[in-house]
């Protein structure tokens, strides 16, 4: 395994091998290999956990700048040490690196409010095929420009090129924060109770619906200060207050249950808000559904339903064509067709 120090060297890397024409598996920690297909066998495997240098870190204009192989974990605690953070929240804390974050396009329960990454980034440098490093964005939250080609590298299982740097911007860690648990019997119970909070005046940062063993378990996480706070507490008088710590096994659900179960698999399922309670009364498998954005995470132990890729295929099937038209990065993944 190669484990470049620094972007030059990663670009080095990528066109010795480009120029060779042999295939490579491109990752940090490769704890993620089980979300979105397989990858096959690489000639060179090249890592960037070595690249884990914090950068750049503004606290008063709320940015941070960091090597791609930082340990996601870490820069949790970086910002939180300024009483700041990324609220990302993705699965595989623990083991992720920034940069797999980003590839593979992972965010939490507080997606609602806060967006996923693509909101997030405000700057990256990736490393082509070509032994170029491509500057998008910058360090100021305004400063778009170049920043779509940034985009292109989020959710891309590293298929176009290698992230080497990100620059994010940050956000203050609320005063205050609670979380309340309901629990249901059926799916249409705990998704009419999730549209009467929606449609209230309530606008919690996360709520998340999952079909814990014998129910459904709906969690809302409200942040801001005590007032706030109260005025969930008398909308929500059936509920069970909890702490924070509530959201880590929504988490590391998926996390855990991949470990248990082999040969399991993960089907994320995108829809309006107004079909998530019928798609969730059909599905006979663990879920978690963020119940405020649209997403459910069905998880399949076989025999799971062919995945479909976001977006425009034929547009995608180009831009892999722009970055890597010897097919040689990470192939397998996004399902093995791109």
């Amino acid at each position: 395994m190669l484990r470049p120090e620094n972007p030059e060297q990663l670009a080095v890397l990528l066109r010795e091998s480009a120029s060779a024409h042999r295939t490579i598996r491109l990752g940090g920690n490769f704890s993620k290999d089980r979300l979105g297909g397989p990858p096959e066998p690489a000639d060179v495997v090249i890592s960037t956990s070595s690249m884990s240098r914090l950068l750049q870190y503004e606290p008063r204009d709320l940015t941070v700048s960091v090597q791609a192989g930082m340990p996601f974990a870490q820069l949790v605690k970086i910002l939180g040490e300024r009483n700041q953070m990324l609220p990302l929240d993705p699965p595989w804390l623990r083991e992720s690196t920034v940069g797999g974050v980003l590839a593979t396009n992972l965010s939490g329960p507080r997606r609602r409010l806060y967006g996923t990454a693509r909101d997030m980034v405000i700057g990256m440098t990736f490393a082509t095929l070509e032994g170029k490093l491509i500057n998008s964005g910058g360090m100021v939250v305004k400063n778009v420009a170049g920043l779509d080609m940034a985009k292109l590298m989020i959710g891309s299982f590293g298929t176009l090129a290698a992230i080497a740097t990100v620059n994010f911007k940050v956000f203050p860690v609320p005063a205050a924060s609670r979380t309340f648990v309901m629990e249901f019997a059926t799916a249409a119970e705990a998704f009419a109770e999730r549209d009467r909070i929606l449609s209230s005046v309530l606008q919690p940062a996360a709520i998340d619906i999952v079909n814990w063993p014998g129910g459904f378990r709906l969690l809302i996480r409200a942040a801001g200060n005590e007032l706030v706070l109260d005025r969930y507490a008398r909308e929500l008088p059936r509920a069970e207050v909890m702490g924070d710590d509530a959201w880590d096994a929504i988490c590391e659900f998926s996390n855990r249950y991949l470990a248990e179960n082999p040969h399991a698999r993960i089907v994320p399922l995108s829809m309006p808000l107004s079909n998530m309670r019928a798609a969730a009364e059909t599905l006979d498998v663990p879920f978690v559904a963020r119940a405020g954005s649209g997403v459910i995470y069905a998880h399949y132990l076989t025999d799971a339903p062919e995945t479909p890729l976001a977006g425009d295929f034929a547009t995608m099937t180009k831009v892999k064509e722009m970055f890597d038209p010897q097919h040689l990065l990470n192939r397998g993944r996004l399902y093995g067709r791109i």
